[in-house]
C-alpha cells in the first residue's frame, strides 16, 4: 500500500478535530451559569443589607458609643465594591425597609439619610480609586446634611424648630459662662450657629476618617481593597 503523503497540517478542520480527540475524550469548558451569579449577587446583597440593619438596631438599643457607628455605611460600601451600583442601592433600600418593619419608618429614613447614602458614596469613591481627601470630604458633607435633615424631620414631627431651640440654649449657656467670668461681651446668635455648623462638619470628618481606617483593615482581608491612604498615614500605621 502506498504511503499517504498527506501532511497533518493540510487536513481539513474536521479531520484535525477527529485525530486530536481519538486518544482522549474532550473535556468541556466549565462555565459558571449566569443564573448562579445572579443568585450569588442576590444572596450577598440581602446579607449585607441585613448586616447594616442589624448593626443599626443593636446600636439603637445597646449603644456602645462610636464603636458600632463606624460600621453603619461599611456593608453598603462593600456591596458596591463587590457587585456595583445596583447591589449597593438595593442594600441601602432593603436595610431601610427592614428597619421600617422593626422600628418604624422614621428610624428607617434616619438610617437611609445619611448612612445609606454615605455607603453608596464611599463605594463609588473607593471603586473609582478616589483619594482619601475627596472621599472623606464628600462623605462629611453627606453626614452634615444628614444631621440637618434629622433636625428638620424631627422638627416637623414635634411641631417645634429644634435647631433654633438648640442654638438658643447654647447661646444662653455661653452667656451664663461669660457672666461668671466677668466678660462684658456677649455671644452673638449668628456666631454660635456658625461655630455649631463648623463643629458638625469637623465631627463628620473625624468620623469618616475612622470609617476609612476600619475599611482599609477589613476590606484588604476580604479581597476588596480600597485606595491606599496617604504616605503619612501608612508611616504611622506601618501599613503597606
Amino acid at each position: 500500500m502506498a504511503e499517504d503523503d498527506t501532511n497533518w497540517v493540510d487536513l481539513p478542520l474536521e479531520d484535525k478535530q477527529d485525530q486530536s480527540f481519538t486518544s482522549e475524550k474532550a473535556k468541556p469548558m466549565k462555565l459558571v451559569p449566569i443564573k448562579s451569579i445572579s443568585t450569588l449577587i442576590m444572596v450577598e446583597t440581602a446579607f449585607l443589607a441585613s448586616t447594616a440593619g442589624l448593626v443599626w438596631l443593636i446600636n439603637y438599643y445597646f449603644p456602645l458609643g462610636p464603636l458600632l457607628r463606624i460600621f453603619f455605611p461599611i456593608p453598603i460600601a462593600l456591596a458596591y465594591l463587590r457587585w456595583g451600583s445596583r447591589a449597593s442601592w438595593m442594600s441601602a433600600l432593603i436595610a431601610s425597609l427592614l428597619l421600617s418593619v422593626l422600628m418604624g419608618p422614621t428610624r428607617s429614613i434616619v438610617f437611609l439619610i445619611p448612612h445609606g447614602l454615605m455607603g453608596v458614596q464611599l463605594g463609588v469613591c473607593w471603586r473609582r480609586g478616589a483619594n482619601w481627601g475627596f472621599s472623606i470630604f464628600t462623605g462629611a458633607l453627606i453626614g452634615a446634611l444628614g444631621l440637618f435633615f434629622r433636625f428638620w424631620l424631627f422638627s416637623i414631627l414635634l411641631g417645634e424648630d429644634l435647631w433654633l431651640y438648640v442654638i438658643t440654649q447654647a447661646t444662653n449657656f455661653l452667656d451664663w459662662i461669660f457672666s461668671l467670668l466677668g466678660l462684658l461681651s456677649r455671644p452673638d446668635f449668628a456666631l454660635v450657629q456658625t461655630i455649631a455648623i463648623v463643629g458638625i462638619f469637623i465631627n463628620n470628618i473625624v468620623y469618616l476618617f475612622a470609617v476609612h481606617l476600619v475599611a482599609l483593615l477589613v476590606f484588604d482581608r476580604l479581597g476588596n481593597p480600597i485606595p491606599r491612604p496617604p504616605k503619612w498615614i501608612q508611616t504611622i500605621l506601618d501599613y503597606e
